[in-house]
């Protein structure tokens, strides 16, 4: 049967965060037989996409060259699947049927001529009817969800990268709210809050002996740690982890020396 039941927490994480699901059927005779038995990959995970929130669904019917094109087995599947779909919570007139052959790239993006017999597909929705002939016809007609942008910022984290020169890089799909450059959040269930030094932000220094407040004046330039290399000239914001050169405008009176001369009187932390 299609798809690997060991990758099955692969399936759900992508699915989770879907629009739409496209179920990948093989016509092959026995394949398709074994993808809907009790067991069957293609089953659960029809059963997976509608349970995770994934309305809208298309059907594509493969490896039609290896039932050398038949019309039967096309129509035998469609009926085989729709009734299953169905009892799955899916209404069959509105999802789109569509025989392909990923190998060859039939009725791929562009009409097959290999199965003249076919019409093409037609779903009808809340938003209407639409009809196609190819798979590209079938991801077209998506209907594009509402996004309830008033509400406040849910952005479920699919997976975290470590990127040289970036830095750490969050990934996940914004579903409620709004997210935008030098916003502040707060990641559950941790609470840890995302933080930046902007231009004005204004901490206590310690320095030797001496705890000042210093307000940052100037982002000068972000640096690499490693090799000292300028990577970026007056950056707006700089975040955990980065490392910058940065001009500190001292609140009150302090005495502090150059570093190279007396280090304990210039080192400093904020």
């Amino acid at each position: 049967a299609p798809g690997h039941r060991d990758f099955i927490k692969n399936m759900i994480t992508g699915t989770s965060q879907a629009d739409c699901a496209i179920l990948i059927i093989a016509t092959g005779i026995g394949e398709f037989e074994a993808g809907i038995s009790k067991d069957g990959q293609t089953r659960e995970h029809a059963l997976l996409a509608f349970t995770l929130g994934v309305r809208q669904l298309i059907v594509a019917c493969n490896k039609m060259d290896t039932c050398k094109w038949s019309e039967d087995r096309f129509n035998e599947i469609v009926k085989e699947t729709s009734g299953f779909i169905k009892k799955v919570g899916y209404n069959p007139k509105s999802v789109a049927f569509v025989p392909i052959s990923g190998w060859h790239g039939d009725n791929m993006l562009e009409e097959s001529t290999n199965m003249p017999w076919y019409k093409g597909w037609t779903k009808e929705t809340k938003a209407g009817a639409s009809k196609g002939k190819t798979l590209l016809d079938a991801i077209d007609a998506i209907e594009p969800p509402t996004r309830p942008t008033d509400k406040p910022l849910r952005l479920p984290l699919q997976d975290v990268y470590k990127i040289g020169g970036i830095g750490t890089v969050p990934v996940g799909r914004v579903e409620t709210g709004i997210i935008k450059a030098g916003m502040v959040v707060n990641f559950a269930p941790s609470n840890v809050t995302t933080e930046q030094i902007r231009w004005g932000y204004t901490p206590v220094l310690d320095c030797h002996t001496a705890h000042i407040a210093c307000r940052f004046d100037e982002l000068v330039e972000k640096i690499d740690r490693r090799t000292g290399k300028v990577m970026e000239q007056s950056p707006k914001f700089v975040k955990s982890g980065d490392a910058c050169i940065v001009k500190l405008v001292s609140q009150k009176p302090i005495c502090v020396e150059s570093y190279s001369d007396y280090p304990p009187l210039g080192e400093s932390c904020v």
